[in-house]
């Protein structure tokens, strides 16, 4: 059907094709208030972000704040534990005390060209007569666990012992550990008292010298020596031959002049007389126990009663300052380095046969 032209030109719309438009909804409120709310939402929310990040910046700085502050406590405690160590080492050595000095394993002079070793007698003396002449060292501790040695090196250390007793007047304590026998025994007569445990193995007051025969494994292997010498004893107690009765008279000679010093050196130390200690000295062990009976040793205990008694006669009362810098840990660590690197053959240790006079507990 053609659609009629209005006078305007333009064909009239028919009612039926025109759809209505519904009443407006909230009549009273128009576009731009409903933006409005949405901004001033937004707004609302973005500030509360905004607070709540900056609380946690301010969070994080407290946090950080605080473990640096705890850092810094703890790195101030550190210095403080550090420098009060370091004071604490450095009172102990100047503080008046006694002074430990450890005599281990078999006495004798070093055989090292060098000095790494610091076991060998003349170490220990020259240790003992140092430590003797320091003015807050009130008294010395000889901590003992030996079996003896060579006569000459065990007399050096007990020559040592006397120097400061007599010259310093310095008290002198010994303790027995394992093994104080023989010699380990006669440096401890030079000490002002003995103390040591009830099983202690001590005594062994002697002396000996030992030596081996070739002779008859030399025939039987084909070998012979020749030995050129100045006078008939020059080669006493060689391997390669029978020891004549003239020489074994020569050597017990020596063997007794020895004994007598090692009597006499117990007789004074323990106050005793020489026919007494005789009677003790035939070379026979004790047990702690058994010396402290036969009056060998002044009392059974440990280290600390040893280490108690030297503060009460230096005048310092019981559990005295053991000094520091006088410990042995060094001379330990060179001992180490010297049986790794530096120690003896065992093979050239055991053919070693030339004789030795010794105050030592023979256990072959």
């Amino acid at each position: 059907m053609d659609n009629p032209m209005n006078e305007n030109g333009y064909g009239n719309v028919q009612a039926e094709n025109v759809v209505p438009v519904p009443p407006a909804v909230n009549a009273g409120v128009n576009t731009n208030q409903l933006d409005e709310k949405k901004v001033r939402s937004l707004g609302l929310w973005l500030k509360c972000a905004s607070l709540l990040f900056l609380c946690s910046i301010f969070a994080a700085l407290a946090l950080t704040a605080k473990m640096e502050g705890s850092k810094k406590t703890s790195d101030t405690e550190e210095e403080t534990s550090a420098v009060e160590g370091i004071k604490e080492k450095i009172s102990k050595k100047t503080k008046d005390g006694i002074a430990v000095v450890r005599v281990y394993g078999a006495i004798m002079q070093s055989s090292k060209s060098y000095d790494w070793e610091q076991s060998g007698s003349s170490a220990i003396a020259s240790k003992i007569r140092k430590i003797g002449k320091k003015k807050n060292v009130k008294g010395i501790l000889l901590d003992i666990n030996s079996p003896g040695g060579t006569v000459g090196a065990v007399q050096e250390i007990y020559d040592a012992i006397m120097y400061v007793r007599k010259e310093e007047k310095k008290p002198v304590v010994a303790v027995f550990g394992d093994v104080s026998a023989s010699g380990g025994y006669y440096i401890a007569a030079a000490c002002d008292k003995i103390y040591a445990h009830p099983g202690t193995m001590t005594g062994s007051i002697g002396v000996i010298m030992s030596g081996g025969n070739f002779e008859g494994l030399m025939k039987k292997i084909g070998y012979k020596t020749e030995v050129v010498k100045s006078g008939k004893y020059k080669d006493i107690g060689s391997p390669y031959r029978e020891m004549t009765p003239e020489e074994r008279q020569l050597l017990q000679d020596m063997i007794d002049d020895s004994y007598d010093q090692f009597v006499t050196a117990v007789a004074e130390g323990r106050k005793m007389s020489k026919e007494d200690v005789k009677k003790l000295a035939d070379g026979r062990i004790y047990t702690g126990r058994q010396a402290s009976q036969n009056g060998l040793v002044d009392k059974l205990g440990n280290y600390q009663d040893a280490l108690d008694c030297a503060g009460e006669m230096a005048g310092l009362g019981k559990n005295p300052n053991v000094v520091s810098g006088t410990s042995d840990s060094i001379d330990s660590f060179f001992s180490m380095m010297n049986s790794k690197f530096g120690g003896k053959n065992i093979l050239s240790e055991a053919m070693d046969m030339n004789p030795r006079l010794e105050y030592r507990l023979y256990m072959k």
